[in-house]
């Protein structure tokens, strides 16, 4: 197993779970941590939150643990508060502090924070510069190919985050505009990756252990980093350590086994946010794990209308018997 350093944190050198808002809550992280991711990062919390609203926001910032090593992640637009968000973070003793500079949400980037700072650069060096002289804990940050294909700036952005101070860059090789669509650029991973002496973090497009591995080949990175897809897949990340670790892939769980991921996974959800939002917000993970199975159109419209454990356990027994 090799392993790489981001700051003083240690991480082994598998495949990290990329921050999802809305969907890479405490439950999510805690499975895919079960089953072998490197490392995580929290969902975005807003620095102007934290300033002024408190208790809300911090719950975004909570780190239990058996999710270290751990990064929480910050968004904004200020460098004073973004400062003072830093020092609301530190309580939290995270591993790793992020900044959110790819999130292509419009109630975000409307405010000038998330993949709008990929048009700003000399903002984004002041944010950084910010967050890495208020902590010792290292900063890091998350940025996009660019704002659109006619301003493609990732290695400027990663120059720039070095000079003030980030210990790491993640590199989602999408612009802004294209949000999730189209296909992934992974020569813009390996550009930054040739620009800057910090460790590399390549997201986009890895939904495999044959994608992990081309990843870490064609752009060198120093760290994989997968989001979408782990999906109602947390065991992608097993199947990926099983390969650093000298051992054959484990097979895809068969459909008993998936149940059984499934259920942890919905049990943790209602245990964290209360049986009337974990179930709510189920619905969704649900789908997710249900897809490619006999039925699953018909099971995901079920899912869509549970509300209660009792609901889901009778679906899943339904399931179950075909």
């Amino acid at each position: 197993m090799e392993y790489l350093k981001i700051g003083n944190v240690t991480i082994e050198k598998t495949a990290a779970l990329a921050p999802m808002a809305s969907v890479a809550d405490k439950a999510y992280r805690t499975v895919a941590k079960e089953f072998g991711a490197a490392y995580c990062v929290g969902e975005m919390a807003s620095c102007k939150g934290l300033v002024y609203t408190g208790e809300k926001t911090e719950e975004l910032l909570r780190v239990s643990e058996n999710e270290r090593p751990m990064a929480v992640q910050l968004f904004g637009a200020e460098p004073d508060f973004m400062e003072k968000a830093v020092k609301i973070a530190e309580r939290f003793r995270p591993d790793i502090i992020d900044i959110n500079a790819g999130c292509p949400m419009p109630k975000i980037v409307s405010g000038g924070a998330g993949s709008a700072l990929m048009k700003t650069p000399e903002l984004f060096g002041e944010l950084v510069y910010a967050a890495a002289n208020a902590t010792s804990i290292p900063v890091t940050v998350k940025i996009r190919k660019g704002w659109d294909e006619s301003s493609v700036n990732a290695v400027e952005m990663a120059k720039i985050a070095e000079q003030n101070g980030a210990a790491a860059v993640a590199v989602h090789g999408r612009t802004k505009t294209q949000l999730y669509s189209g296909k992934a650029d992974w020569d813009i991973i390996k550009a930054v990756k040739n620009a800057v002496n910090i460790p590399v973090i390549g997201n986009g497009d890895v939904f495999s252990v044959e994608d992990c591995v081309r990843m870490y080949e064609y752009t060198g990175c120093d760290l994989v980093m997968i989001g979408r897809g782990s999906y109602g897949r947390p065991w992608l990340f097993a199947q990926i350590r099983d390969y650093f670790d000298g051992k054959a892939p484990r097979p895809e769980p068969e459909l008993d086994e998936k149940i059984a991921i499934m259920r942890r996974h919905i049990e943790l959800l209602c245990e964290d946010k209360g049986e009337r939002t974990g179930m709510r917000e189920a619905r969704r993970q649900a789908a997710w794990y249900i897809k490619g199975i006999n039925g699953a159109a018909k099971f995901r419209n079920r899912f869509g209308s549970i509300s209660t454990i009792a609901d889901f356990n009778e679906l899943i027994e339904e399931i179950k018997r075909g």
